[in-house]
């Protein structure tokens, strides 16, 4: 199919929007949720890929429009990519992890449901966390302590949906998910350390050779 033929083709949104839909479902029934997502494939990776979108865009709206008593920001200490990377790299690297790790725990899971698992559980980040956008220009600091509940709620919510997606797409029981999740952290920082090692064995080959065209152009020309 071609790219125009995918943009007009109307029962392809139409699932699209049934697929992003269905991650009001998983928050509010998550085992249910989580299950279907990925057994019955009521999941897209278009969808996940665009409450994936959601959440880096909820990371600059907050950055930018929060009040400054409750988030001051300065903005020449600001980089933007770096706000962008220090979710997205995460994010991939968790998935990754728990992927290699999953499978000699025995997990069901492909590294699309976990993409696809994760993507929907943060799916109350950004409910919640665009309205207290708003709401952080409206209360004085005294009354901040709701902003900041229902911020904290937020990372519970999400961290409790990346469970229960772990529980259902991996058929684990409680104990058995806290354990993965437990190995995949370490897993991630086992991944982040190969990845400085290998970029810093790049660098320093780079240099080399830097070095040695330099002497080599300096003694002949």
């Amino acid at each position: 199919m071609s790219i125009k033929q995918r943009i007009l083709n109307k029962e392809g949104w139409a699932a699209y929007r049934k697929s992003l839909r269905f991650s009001l479902h998983c928050i509010v029934r998550p085992f249910d949720g989580f299950w279907d997502l990925t057994h019955e494939k009521r999941g897209s990776l278009a969808a996940a890929n665009t409450l994936v979108v959601l959440v880096l865009l909820t990371i600059l709206i907050r950055l930018g429009g929060t009040s400054f008593v409750f988030l001051p920001v300065r903005w020449n200490d600001v980089n933007l990519l770096m706000q962008i990377l220090s979710f997205l790299v995460p994010f991939i690297v968790y998935c990754v992890a728990n992927w290699c790790l999953t499978t000699l725990f025995d997990g069901k899971g492909t590294l699309k449901d976990i993409y696809m698992g994760t993507a929907y559980a943060m799916t109350p980040y950004v409910l919640i966390q665009l309205p207290l956008v708003v709401l952080s220009n409206f209360v004085t600091e005294e009354e901040g302590a709701f902003y900041l509940y229902f911020g904290y709620f937020s990372f519970v919510w999400c961290g409790f949906l990346i469970v229960a997606s772990v529980m259902m797409i991996h058929d684990f029981l409680l104990g058995k998910a806290f354990l993965s999740l437990v190995f995949s952290g370490v897993g991630m920082l086992v991944i982040v350390f190969l990845l400085v090692l290998f970029f810093s064995l790049i660098s320093d080959g780079f240099a080399y050779f830097y070095s040695l065209y330099k002497e080599i152009v300096y003694r002949f020309y």
